[in-house]
């Protein structure tokens, strides 16, 4: 029922109506209050309302925040002393889907417990529906103005700063407010809510973020934000126009907290697909990466620990402890302005040394079984193995992962190392032994 990052699918067949009522009597157990937002689909509305009757049906009061960005209806959890938050979302997803997330006090998405506890209640058909005088009220209210006054208070920003912003017709707004608030001229692109997702594919990777590319290049933008339909993720596009990606962003967010930190031999908390230039980028600093398993859930699961003092994922979700555990978009660009602001990010870029990755997908009707073969035979073969997620070995001047798909009959390879034939060989090996398995 739930993905890495909440129950996401196309509406009408995985995500209903039904679903979204099932839900919100589930999270209503145990829930006096709830915050409830959306991102801009159509569908969004009516999964909302149906999310909001089961809550109000089994005594909860709803704050409903309306059209609001992920990050800021997981932060209000905690303005508002409520006991859950649900942003109706597909995030990144295409338009035909949508989904909901679940988020606690602190912040964090609901964990692995916690998520099993409502799939479980939803199979069951469990509830606790009160009667006619006992049912939740539902609030219209709106935090967005609380948010922005937590990320100004959260980045100091002396110089002003030009910014381009594609909001990928998404709910990100609070970011045009934030920079503005923090003296920065900001110039949008698809800053139209739109669940249709016109101007750009929701997900904001550098082949949808062409336009945004070419604003930058021809304007005297200092840097360019992208976000996806709901903010809880940013990637960004250097003044010269360049379109960064994840790994080197990554690298640049972790160096600025761990030099911010006070805390001795920290952490940063990254899913075992990283690349090296982390590691390699943090290592001069005193600072180490400790890895997760894919999916910001697990990240910021890790972050809430004393010494993780900061938490990414290459797909753009990032995330500060000392502020919320979420992927908080509108944060990141604050922090990125900052960032350009200090110095410009092609210089900061250019200092991050990257490597050669190999990747490659297998078509399998038995990925279960394949994995548990290349697993035997790696554990046999190599000597530093994790297999947190999947199966990953490091050789040191080289590593590689085999995981399963979560959602297609695949399994995935990733290999990387410090120099191409290096690569090559490596994922010629591994190429091999996944082979093998398929026998």
């Amino acid at each position: 029922m739930f993905g890495t990052s909440g129950i996401c699918g196309p509406v009408g067949e995985d995500v209903t109506a039904d679903l979204a009522l099932a839900v919100g009597r589930a999270v209503g157990i145990d829930a006096d209050r709830a915050m409830v937002g959306r991102d801009p689909r159509e569908s969004g509305r009516l999964l909302t309302d149906a999310l909001t009757a089961g809550l109000r049906e089994s005594g909860t009061d709803v704050f409903d925040l309306g059209l609001a960005a992920t990050p800021t209806v997981a932060r209000a959890v905690g303005w508002y002393d409520a006991d859950a938050g649900i942003s109706v979302t597909a995030s990144h997803n295409p338009a035909p889907d949508n989904g909901i997330k679940l988020w606690q006090p602190s912040g964090q998405a609901f964990d692995e417990a916690a998520r099993e506890t409502i799939a479980r209640r939803v199979r069951e058909d469990e509830t606790d529906l009160q009667a006619w005088d006992g049912l939740g009220d539902r609030t219209r209210t709106d935090a967005a103005e609380r948010h922005v006054d937590a990320l100004r208070a959260a980045v100091d920003l002396d110089e002003s700063l030009s910014v381009a912003l594609d909001l990928g017709n998404g709910a990100g707004g609070v970011t045009v407010d934030a920079l503005q608030a923090l003296n920065c001229d900001v110039e949008t692109l698809n800053a139209q809510p739109d669940g249709r997702f016109p101007g750009r594919p929701s997900e904001p990777t550098a082949e949808n973020c062409g336009s945004l590319q070419a604003l930058v290049e021809t304007t005297d933008a200092d840097l360019g934000i992208a976000h996806d339909g709901d903010a809880d993720r940013l990637r960004a596009v250097t003044g010269a126009g360049e379109f960064l990606s994840g790994d080197v962003l990554l690298a640049l967010f972790a160096r600025e907290a761990v030099a911010r930190s006070t805390v001795d031999e920290p952490r940063v908390a990254v899913p075992v697909d990283t690349s090296l230039a982390v590691d390699d980028a943090l290592a001069p600093l005193g600072a180490t990466v400790t890895h997760t398993k894919v999916g910001d859930v697990y990240v910021a699961e890790r972050a809430t620990e004393s010494d993780v003092v900061f938490g990414g994922e290459p797909s753009g979700a990032w995330i500060w402890p000392d502020e919320t555990l979420c992927p908080d978009g509108p944060l990141a660009a604050c922090r990125l302005a900052a960032l350009a602001a200090d110095r410009p990010l092609a210089e900061r870029a250019a200092e991050i040394e990257t490597y050669p990755i190999r990747r490659a997908n297998v078509e399998t009707a038995d990925k279960e079984g394949v994995m548990e073969r290349v697993e035997e035979w790696v554990l046999a073969a190599y000597d530093d193995v994790r297999t947190l997620d999947g199966v990953r070995a490091d050789c040191g001047d080289a590593w590689f992962l085999v995981r399963a798909s979560g959602t297609q009959p695949l399994v995935r390879i990733t290999v990387e190392a410090r120099d191409e034939a290096r690569a090559g060989d490596v994922f010629e090996t591994v190429r091999e032994i996944v082979a093998d398995a398929e026998k």
